[in-house]
């Protein structure tokens, strides 16, 4: 277990924003983007086989790199790069920027660089119901899962796992376009969320100390089109009672989504604040179990 490497990063992570001003060099998953958006151009095809050759020639890249990486023997080095695979406060301060924006235009606008639903006529609940759905998905993949794979392979295995979830988010997508190019991806970042999304729901039952959350959780989030998705939104709608989920329009056409919990529906700016208030909770626990990690 990389104890040491893991703490120095969660902590850096929870100062620094993805270290996003500085001018001279760019954010390794930019670099993953950019490599997925080179590779489409050039080699595209409605194609699942040029969709693995995709996916593998990512891997195989991120694999060299973060390997010849790892072999820098300095726990703060290591700490350091760890880090940019994490996005902790970016998260937690693209959402805030939601509910604390001053006109319901400015929230459209705030909540349409999180999600990929249609914005434009949402009212102030649905887009506070949208905030906490994000936060929830990508407190799993930016947070958890990220320290779950660099605490079991160290900075080789964080990376590997955003090359997946990059191009999931890029690729992973159910349309005429990317149905059979990104199936292989979107697979893949199914299996490697697998354990990291549970993980991710028990601690928001666990950290909210709520017993129905964590007993209703599976029966809410299994009913998620994603078979991971759905449970850490169903641990929060659970724990902070809102009911999430439901239609919801995506490029111009209604999703009959489940709901997930069974709380209230008009959900306010103070429901977000408060499923928001998991982050000092979260970081305590994390930093004393890597503490106590790195002292046993």
């Amino acid at each position: 277990m990389f104890y040491e490497v893991a703490l120095i990063a969660y902590i850096l992570d929870r100062i620094f924003k993805e270290y996003e001003e500085v001018k001279f060099f760019k954010h390794p998953i930019i670099l993953m983007g950019n490599y997925i958006s080179w590779f489409q151009k050039k080699f595209y095809k409605d194609s699942v086989f040029r969709g693995f050759i995709l996916t593998i020639s990512l891997l195989f890249i991120v694999f060299i790199i973060s390997y010849f990486l790892s072999l820098f023997d300095n726990i703060f080095v290591q700490g350091f790069l760890a880090s940019f695979t994490m996005a902790s406060k970016m998260l937690y301060d693209s959402v805030k920027e939601v509910v604390t924006s001053e006109s319901l235009e400015e929230k459209k606008l705030k909540i349409s660089m999180l999600v990929s639903r249609d914005t434009s006529d949402l009212n102030d609940s649905q887009i506070n119901k949208a905030a906490i759905e994000t936060y929830a998905e990508n407190l799993s993949d930016g947070v958890i899962a990220p320290l779950f794979y660099l605490l079991c392979f160290g900075i080789v295995g964080a990376f590997i796992y955003k090359a997946i979830n990059t191009l999931d988010s890029m690729v992973g997508y159910r349309n005429e376009k990317y149905e059979r190019f990104g199936k292989f991806s979107a697979r893949l970042d199914d299996v490697a969320n697998f354990i990291p999304s549970r993980i991710t729901a028990i601690l928001i039952a666990l950290l909210f100390f709520s017993k129905k959350a964590f007993l209703e959780f599976r029966k809410y989030g299994k009913k998620h089109e994603s078979i991971n998705a759905g449970y850490p939104i169903s641990a929060f709608a659970l724990a902070i009672n809102v009911k999430l989920g439901g239609p919801t329009s995506y490029f111009g056409k209604i999703k009959n989504k489940p709901f997930f919990g069974d709380g209230k529906e008009n959900i306010e700016n103070s429901d977000v604040l408060k499923a928001l208030g998991l982050r000092n909770r979260l970081d305590i626990f994390i930093i004393i179990v890597l503490i106590l990690g790195v002292l046993v």
